[in-house]
């Protein structure tokens, strides 16, 4: 099932897409971003968050080349240690944690560097694994700070479909497609009543009106003093 949430101007997230696809291949959601395109989302969004999958990606950039990417930090998280020894995965995981931590993204990429030459040497495809999408694991830092907890993860799909995936689970192969289809998004719709407004959500309005973040802070226009006009 192919998933796309938004949120809306008073910070509330809804269901923009959910369709069937074929193994999250990038034919599939090429086609899925291109019915959301012709059915009003024209203007690129301005950040997408996802996992590693790749056709995901790849459609995105035919469909909205301008949108920023951010990976999912919970994901990638999981990948690097899934390529670690059990006992050594808590530190790891600790030096993952002070990288999207880190108050500024200078010094979040000053953790990545700590983390990769700590453990390069013995542990070589898990810190390539790490360095594979550096950039856009910290896409959020030119975002606004009280937007970070939102957007560092596709948190707010997966717990949703945690509970979906339990009941679709137990009827796989004994319903048909538009069926299965309308329970998931019956299911989805109850869901998203519990679901808890985006925080700083006023601040969507600065990032759609092209307003530059640095470290979750908007840039200030740098005025000429020869000058009234503002200049970014």
């Amino acid at each position: 099932i192919l998933v796309v949430i938004g949120v809306t101007e008073q910070g509330r997230k809804e269901f923009i897409a959910i369709e069937d696809g074929f193994r999250e291949s990038e034919q599939s959601w090429s086609e899925l971003l291109l019915r959301v395109k012709a059915q009003g989302l024209k203007r690129a969004p301005k950040l997408a968050v996802g996992d590693g999958a790749m056709g995901f990606w790849k459609a995105l950039r035919k469909v909205y080349p301008t949108t920023t990417h951010q990976r999912c930090w919970v994901h990638k998280t999981a990948n690097v240690l899934n390529k670690l020894p059990k006992s050594i995965q808590p530190k790891v995981k600790q030096a993952l944690h002070e990288i999207w931590m880190a108050p500024t993204k200078e010094e979040a990429y000053s953790a990545f560097d700590i983390a990769t030459s700590t453990y390069e040497a013995k542990y070589p495809k898990a810190m390539e694994c790490l360095e594979k999408d550096k950039d856009d694991m910290l896409a959020f830092y030119d975002f606004p700070a009280a937007h970070w907890q939102h957007i560092r993860t596709s948190n707010p799909i997966e717990s949703t479909f945690a509970t979906v995936r339990l009941r679709t689970a137990k009827t796989r192969g004994c319903v048909a497609r538009h069926t299965i289809l309308s329970m998931v998004f019956k299911l989805g719709q109850s869901a998203q009543k519990r679901w808890r407004r985006l925080r700083g959500f006023k601040l969507l309005a600065d990032v759609i009106q092209g307003v530059q973040f640095k470290d979750g802070e908007p840039v200030a226009p740098i005025v000429s003093e020869e000058s009234d006009r503002a200049v970014v």
